[in-house]
């Protein structure tokens, strides 16, 4: 979702403002632009499409020795995506300007109510009304005059402000979408994700609900909702900085699943759970979006096959809307690679009203979810910034095997658990194998994936991640629900992407296989090393991954289908790491 920066010190703050804009590329947008404080003047420069356009646009000479601006990608919500449509917005005096990341419910009423007051917009946004609204509220102090501002707007935000009559100072406020801010001996930073300041400080204060702050070079000043002047710790981040670069790979999707195994043995050996007592609840509530989703489905096997506790997972869009289902003795396991997705927040403060037990698998320290549940597991993943998740889902799913583990004892044996990273090493020496098939299957207009079981719940994933980085119409479907309609669906040339890791159904996978080739299907099969030379009987595309206790076969099989969805996207030609449409987190409903 969007992407917010902001920055006031003794350096030129373009070059700054341009560097954390591309480190929040990563967020998803379609505009991008910036403000500068220049000599009590705020100079606006913006434009629709990508970061290189904004750079033609921007005259950096005409900014030296400007130290104090804000920026902003954005993603279109109110308004088409356009230059005037483009962050930041600027008031009708020219005093206030701001950037927005979230929705204002309820800013048609506001800009009736300022249109009558004879303030013209130019632009179709929400945003633009924040800046107009503050310059009408104010009257000499800015942080009161924020303040009154965000008492009336509705939905969410979290806002950059600048004020020409302050140079060195930069405003913000929070509610329900991400906001961090730092501050070191030369200068003064926001921004909506930790990476896009990460050179600058490890330091990091996290903006509250409702809070507003006051930063400059000096000093920082921080308010609660009801305007009271607060304290605040700073959280540090150990991330190496280089966890957001490239490192040498073509884009970082690549990366980030070749960092799969670290980030899973890192996940492993966080304790958070030993300290937990968590007994044992009679109803479990996975809730989540996406990829987390996915994680979500899979541990619902897990966990009714271990300790036979009955699990529900719900879309947390769909969760929050549902009548009273959770309650009393109940577990709600909130999963969120970001820890901000706007929906899974609401669904979990809707269990929580429900006085059910919640517990938070995230990634980043800090977040909101993290604050608001009752128990916090980190998945500690390091940061992802393709928009297509892969290591965050691998180390959700760690997580859950190892809650699994505590929640039915002696009853799941979990040793083999720790074995897992290096058979990932393993998969990824297959890479080219993978590589060469997608080669081959790419050109197909639709791709379906087809399990039982664990390798069911799998394939969603696999199915998810090709659809939204390739664009090719993809889905996934119980191997046995294939009579019932869909293979209507496979004709000449069709490929599927068979998963067969369990040996229970391996034989019931098999008749699903020959049913989609009879039909003209072309098959890729993933499976274990145990069934290798069956598989290669029945087709010439076979994936192999290590033996490996079934239950954890999802941690190792994921691998190859998000290799596939990857090479499938680069042959496509692609933009792999900020695929059209999409955001990296979900910060508006």
């Amino acid at each position: 979702m969007c992407g917010i920066i902001g920055c006031s010190g003794n350096f030129d703050a373009v070059p700054v403002l341009l560097r954390g804009l591309e480190k929040l590329e990563y967020r998803g947008y379609d505009s991008a632009g910036i403000a500068i404080l220049c000599e009590n003047k705020i100079q606006v420069v913006k434009c629709k499409g990508r970061l290189a356009n904004l750079r033609e646009k921007v005259d950096e000479g005409m900014f030296r020795g400007c130290g104090t601006g804000i920026g902003h990608t954005r993603w279109a919500t109110h308004g088409e995506p356009s230059d005037v449509n483009s962050h930041p917005h600027i008031s009708r005096s020219g005093m206030f300007c701001v950037v927005h990341n979230g929705i204002i419910e309820n800013y048609s009423m506001i800009r009736e109510n300022l249109i009558e007051n004879g303030y013209e917009f130019v632009s179709q946004t929400d945003t633009e009304v924040i800046a107009h609204l503050i310059e009408f509220n104010f009257n000499g102090d800015v942080v009161r005059a924020l303040q009154k501002t965000v008492n009336q707007l509705e939905g969410s935000y979290a806002l950059g402000v600048v004020y020409s009559g302050t140079p060195g100072k930069i405003y913000s406020a929070r509610k329900d979408s991400p906001l961090v801010l730092g501050q070191t001996a030369s200068g003064c930073y926001i921004a909506s994700d930790i990476p896009a300041i990460l050179e600058y400080t490890r330091d990091i204060f996290i903006a509250g609900d409702g809070e507003t702050a006051c930063i400059g070079r000096e000093s920082m000043e921080f308010y609660n909702s009801m305007g009271m002047e607060i304290k605040k710790i700073p959280i540090h981040v150990d991330w190496d900085a280089g966890s957001a670069e490239k490192e040498g790979y073509e884009h970082f999707m690549l990366k980030e699943i070749h960092e799969e195994p670290d980030a899973i043995r890192r996940t492993l050996a966080n304790r958070q759970f030993d300290k937990m007592e968590i007994g044992r609840p009679g109803r479990i509530h996975i809730i989540a979006c996406g990829t987390a989703y996915h994680a979500g489905v899979v541990a619902k096997y897990v966990i009714e096959e271990t300790s036979g506790i009955p699990v529900e997972v719900s879309y947390a869009s769909e969760f929050r809307y549902r009548k009273s289902i959770a309650g009393p003795g109940d577990l709600a396991i909130i999963i969120s690679q970001s820890g901000e997705t706007i929906d899974t927040l609401f669904a979990m403060r809707k269990a929580k009203e429900m006085k059910s037990r919640t517990l938070a698998i995230v990634n980043v320290v800090g977040s909101s979810i993290a604050r608001e549940a009752d128990d916090v597991f980190y998945t500690r993943a390091g940061p992802e910034i393709a928009v297509a998740s892969t290591k965050a889902y691998s180390t959700q799913l760690a997580a859950m095997f190892m809650l699994a583990k505590k929640l039915a004892g002696n009853m799941m044996r979990s040793e083999e658990l720790e074995l897992i990273p290096g058979m990932i090493d393993m998969v990824l020496s297959q890479k080219e194998k993978v590589s060469r098939f997608a080669s081959e299957l790419h050109g197909g207009k639709s791709i379906f994936f087809i399990g039982r079981g664990l390798d069911y719940a799998l394939s969603m994933e696999g199915s998810l991640k090709l659809k939204e980085i390739s664009y090719i119409h993809s889905e996934a479907y119980a191997g046995g629900e294939l009579k019932h309609g869909t293979i209507a669906l496979i004709e000449e040339g069709t490929p599927v992407i068979c998963c067969m890791t369990q040996p229970h159904i391996f034989q019931k996978m098999v008749g699903n296989m020959r049913e989609v080739q009879a039909r003209g299907a072309r098959v890729l099969v993933i499976t274990t090393s145990s069934f290798r030379e069956q598989a290669e009987r029945l087709t010439d595309m076979v994936v192999e991954i290590p033996d490996v206790d079934p239950l954890f076969s999802p941690l190792t099989a994921v691998t190859p289908m998000q290799l596939f969805a990857y090479y499938c996207a680069v042959l496509k030609g692609c933009d792999v790491d900020k695929p059209r449409n999409l955001a990296k987190s979900v910060t508006v409903e």
